[in-house]
């Protein structure tokens, strides 16, 4: 009776040595230790070292190699029938770079969300609707600097922090936070269209 190879794989796996073996990218288990520990360091490809980028492989191909190299196993896929090898080189001047694009970003989008909201207060002119409505409540000529306007920007915060569900490293709650589901989403829907792309450049025939 055969051994089983369980293999699980995901959609996008991220690397950073150009020499990427079996344990690197997939999930193995199966009951023969000897067997496994081969398989754990088998050569799957050799990426350009200094081309760092996104890699479209098939499980089907990665079977043929495993069965290759073990052919008296049986094979039972978990997962993704296409996944991506994301190779990244490690260095010190790209985290580096990486905390500098952080930077940038939380600048363009703090900036970006100030003057939102304060054309949107523009556009309604909301300094006049709340001084009248200060001066219909209190009978007094409002100084632009009251308790209405005090707890409309407080609030802004405090609503921006509950829809996010995220300050710093604390949350309100352990579901994703609405930017986490946007990304994932955005990812998804990246290493699809990879994935497809590769397909379609393997097969021209499938272009509409």
């Amino acid at each position: 009776m055969s051994d089983t190879l369980y293999l699980q794989l995901d959609q996008n796996i991220e690397v950073t040595n150009p020499h990427v073996y079996l344990q690197d990218i997939a999930a193995l288990s199966m009951s023969d230790p000897k067997i496994l520990n081969r398989l754990r360091v088998m050569p799957v490809i050799v990426l350009d070292a200094k081309k760092p980028g996104r890699y479209v492989m098939s499980a089907s191909d990665l079977l043929k190699k495993i069965q290759k190299l073990e052919p008296s196993i049986d094979i039972s896929p978990i997962g993704e029938t296409d996944f991506i090898i994301t190779y990244r080189i490690s260095s010190a001047t790209g985290k580096i770079f990486r905390y500098v694009k952080i930077f940038f970003v939380c600048l363009v989008s703090f900036f970006g969300a100030a003057f939102s909201i304060m054309t949107f207060n523009n556009d309604v002119d909301m300094g006049s609707l709340f001084s009248q409505f200060y001066t219909l409540v209190t009978g007094k000529s409002s100084s632009g600097f009251t308790i209405l306007e005090i707890s409309y920007s407080i609030g802004i915060g405090l609503g921006v922090l509950i829809f996010f569900n995220h300050f710093g490293h604390l949350k309100l709650s352990d579901d994703p936070t609405p930017m986490q589901v946007q990304m994932r989403t955005y990812e998804d829907d990246v290493n699809r269209t990879l994935i497809e792309q590769a397909a379609r450049t393997e097969n021209p025939e499938t272009e509409s």
